[in-house]
């Protein structure tokens, strides 16, 4: 019946109801509060897969026009849909604003650690469908940074390690999406169905947690007994010592203490724990310690205990302690991060924790036989993590070998080769120092730059990332240009004890990078080649959207992007791979890159002479046009010179569907240049370029008349093979081609993107299904959430696995039955 939804809410669970009939309308109407009550609320939740309501209130997810659902339900309680339920004869002609209802259902999750030495440790498992399942802990990758979203929830405290169990059978799981879990959504929306021989295993601490840090290892201290109380309680500083904090950071499996400080991280209220800790610092856990006879009645909010432990990483087996092979502490045990996938910027992370200087190289190196590693997500650390927050255990044979500069670095820059320059020798003193400008020349950059690996400097300028305070580098470099390390130059005799505010030197070194598109019909065509450390290599295929490619087009001067594919090559050969999400995030491409082997190279094509700038998709924006004729510089063209057939045409280029709307100064005003002749493109013509243009020139343009842009979005998608529009196989159009999603992990979150698109209501559950192997379209569900275009999230793969869909309203039971009650059609409801 896709026939009820809940929207703008915070979860699939939450929001303002809306209902729709076929019988009596075809669009979503919102319900008055006087026509709704508790038992209504209770069969829309039961509906929609959720636990029983919670909040029912009027006005809850916003105000909201007509049109209103005109008559009263009157359900029950026990109907399994709301449309089921019978309704008033009378219609209701008015609502009052502010009384549309807004409803909140439970999270159905039941989630519990089990066969552990206390609550807070054990296997985990969820209860959904009324089937607890253990998690799995193969696929789902799990680190110390989702197993915290867990120990909050169960109301233990911070998370300790994260393990693996391995059963001696597969049978049914639960396997999570951890980006999802972190997102802050309800277990329930980002899990789907499996099976695994592999457990998930977790261990909280049950009585010690460090909170609002930034990290696991940092925060205020608070302590819980269930000898005492049932809650969380702040320490006071005064009750606290050194030996104590090496016994909390311990515990938590941390290294030791560095900052032990009240208010550190935040003023606290009552409740605070009521006695001193007396540790001998050898106690395995905070509440094994001695305390003392009298308890304190008082302490002041600005005394709470604010701590930071030390994250236990190092380098071993290189020419300094900033650089050779990486290895982790964690669970007590020392290990090396395996070598996979990290690049230049992941490594300055690990530079930065080690107070070495900037990321100068990142390689692998292997070993005859494999070993323990610890595996470390590199998305994880992107995201501010500290490195043990993004540990999983594994095996490998190849070993994770940085180097980061000893003496020099560059901060607060918008890639690693740029930033203020600061220095530190441990000759004169332990901590970074800036340096003055009057004591740093063009050479002395020169200098750096090589030194940092990256290409000739290009802006060297006081203040340009930031002004600094003390300390300062004390004597002027005198470099010649050649030296090799900027503390291998000469210096003054005299020393500086003073400099200028805004006089310290900020740096721009040039990107060391070539790239280049080869043997394509033009210079922006062909296949993705980048030149790193000296060598020319094609990039690999590795999961490219017209997403990322569009950055690789700007980053050429080229148009648009249009298309990005993959060539097989015969046999594996050098590739550098780039991480996708590392280009989005507008890093250079040097700091996105490792080194791999692979057949599948990477093939784009870029329009050359059209482009739509400042758009809110590849398929809108602000009309831009070059021509190697006339000049080499992008123009914008005035709307007096551009009607609906050029826009047939530029649309037609750029891969897109049909203009929706052409308006002047849609996409912002512009200044010069402008494009100076009329288009008079008959509509028909593959390119803009290719269509006839006035004889006279145009001399000026009116402000606000620069031509903006929106194409249509030429995917089509489709449920085909259900019960209605609204379930079944989801199929995209793509590149003309029609073709079902392959399972890419998609949860009930991505689902409800899909199922709004199709004006289907909510996502009630995702499912996949086997068949032989076939192309699909693999769509990436992180860009689906980002509000993308799924024309920009898809790349072409083979797979067996087929996704399908049901939005709201269709009942598990009953007509769904041939799908959800047979085992080995793997359709996997999370309702």
């Amino acid at each position: 019946m896709d026939s009820v939804r809940l929207v703008d809410g915070t979860s699939l669970c939450s929001g303002r109801l809306e209902v729709k009939s076929d019988q009596s309308n075809q669009w979503w109407s919102s319900v008055c509060e006087a026509d709704f009550d508790q038992q209504d609320a209770e069969v829309v939740c039961r509906e929609l897969g959720c636990g029983a309501p919670s909040v029912l209130q009027g006005a809850l997810y916003g105000e909201v026009e007509a049109p209103m659902w005109t008559k009263e339900f009157q359900c029950g309680g026990h109907e399994s849909a709301l449309l089921d339920c019978r309704s008033s004869g009378s219609a209701r002609n008015t609502c009052s604003p502010g009384k549309a209802v807004g409803l909140t259902c439970s999270e159905p999750d039941d989630v519990r650690l089990v066969g552990g030495d206390s609550r807070c440790a054990g296997t985990l498992e969820l209860k959904l469908l009324g089937d607890w399942r253990p998690v799995d802990a193969y696929l789902s990758a799990w680190t110390l940074k989702e197993a915290a979203v867990v120990c909050r929830d169960l109301d233990c405290g911070s998370a300790v390690s994260v393990g693996l169990g391995l059963e001696s059978s597969s049978r049914p799981v639960w396997r999570t999406t951890p980006d999802c879990v972190e997102s802050g959504s309800a277990l329930r929306e980002c899990v789907t169905s499996d099976s695994s021989r592999y457990m998930l295993d977790l261990t909280c601490s049950d009585s010690v947690r460090l909170v609002d840090g930034t990290s696991l290892c940092s925060g205020r201290l608070e302590v819980k007994s269930d000898q005492s109380n049932q809650w969380w309680s702040s320490v006071c500083e005064a009750d606290f010592d050194q030996q104590d904090a090496e016994v909390v950071c311990r515990e938590l499996g941390c290294g030791a203490p560095s900052v032990l400080q009240g208010a550190l991280y935040g003023e606290v209220e009552a409740p605070m724990w009521t006695k001193e800790f007396q540790c001998g610092g050898h106690e395995s856990a905070l509440l094994d310690c001695r305390s003392s006879g009298s308890a304190r009645n008082t302490c002041p909010p600005e005394k709470a205990v604010g701590l930071t432990c030390s994250e236990p990483v190092r380098l071993v087996g290189g020419d300094s302690r900033c650089a050779g092979t990486l290895e982790l502490k964690h669970d007590g045990d020392w290990r090396p991060v395996g070598g996979s996938g990290w690049t230049l910027k992941d490594a300055a992370v690990v530079c930065r924790d080690l107070d070495c200087g900037s990321a100068v190289s990142v390689g692998r190196r292997e070993e005859s036989s494999p070993r323990p590693e610890w595996w470390i997500n590199t998305y994880c650390v992107h995201s501010g993590s500290a490195l043990r927050e993004c540990v999983t255990s594994g095996f490998t044979s190849y070993m994770l070998d940085l180097t980061c500069t000893d003496s020099v670095r560059l901060v607060d820059g918008t890639s690693l080769c740029s930033g203020r320059l600061e220095v530190k020798s441990n000759q004169s003193n332990q901590w970074w120092s800036s340096v003055c400008e009057a004591d740093f020349d063009q050479q002395d950059a020169e200098v750096v730059c090589r030194e940092l690996g990256c290409g000739a400097p290009s802006v060297l300028q006081g203040a340009l990332y930031g002004e600094v305070e003390a300390p300062m580098w004390t004597k002027e470099f005198q470099c010649g240009g050649h030296e090799s390390a900027l503390l291998d130059c000469r210096s003054s005799g005299s020393a500086r004890n003073t400099c200028s505010p805004g006089k310290a030197v900020g740096l721009t070194c040039s990107e060391p990078e070539d790239v280049r598109l080869v043997g394509g019909d033009s210079r922006c065509a062909g296949t993705l080649e980048l030149k790193h450390d000296g060598d020319w290599r094609p990039v690999g295929y590795y999961g490219w959207t017209l997403k990322e490619a569009a950055l690789a087009c700007r980053d050429l001067d080229c148009g648009s992007a249009v298309s990005g594919g993959r060539r097989e090559e015969s046999s594996r050969r050098p590739v550098w791979r780039i991480k996708p999400d590392c280009v989005k995030s507008r890093s250079a491409l040097r700091d996105c890159v490792t080194s791999e082997s692979s057949s599948k190279i990477l093939n784009l094509t870029c329009s050359d002479s059209v482009r739509l700038v400042d758009g809110t998709s590849l398929c809108s924006g602000r009309l831009e046009v070059k021509s190697n004729q006339s000049n080499q510089w992008w123009s914008s063209v005035c709307d007096a010179d551009f009607d609906q057939q050029d826009a047939e045409v530029v649309c037609r280029e750029l891969g897109c569907g049909a203009p929706s709307v052409l308006q002047g100064a849609l996409y912002g005003e512009v200044e010069a240049p402008m494009w100076t002749k009329e288009f008079q493109c008959g509509g028909h013509e593959s390119a803009l370029l290719d269509c006839r243009s006035s004889g006279s020139a145009r001399n000026t343009c009116s402000p606000g008349k620069a031509v903006g842009l929106t194409c249509s979005e030429p995917d089509e998608i489709r449920l085909v093979g259900g019960d209605s529009r609204c379930a079944g196989t989801l199929e995209v159009k793509h590149d003309g081609d029609w073709r079902p999603v392959g399972d890419s992990e998609w949860t009930l979150k991505e689902a409800d993107v899909v199922c709004r698109d199709l004006d289907c209501g909510s996502a009630v559950s995702v499912g996949r299904r086997e068949e032989s192997y076939r192309l699909v379209w693999w769509i990436n569900s992180d860009c689906v959430q980002s509000g993308s275009a799924l024309r920009k999230c898809v790349i072409s793969r083979f797979s067996p696995y087929i996704l399908d869909f049901i939005c709201s309203g269709k009942p598990i039971s009953g007509i769904m039955c041939s799908f959800l009650c047979h085992s080995d059609s793997q359709w996997f409801p999370l309702d």
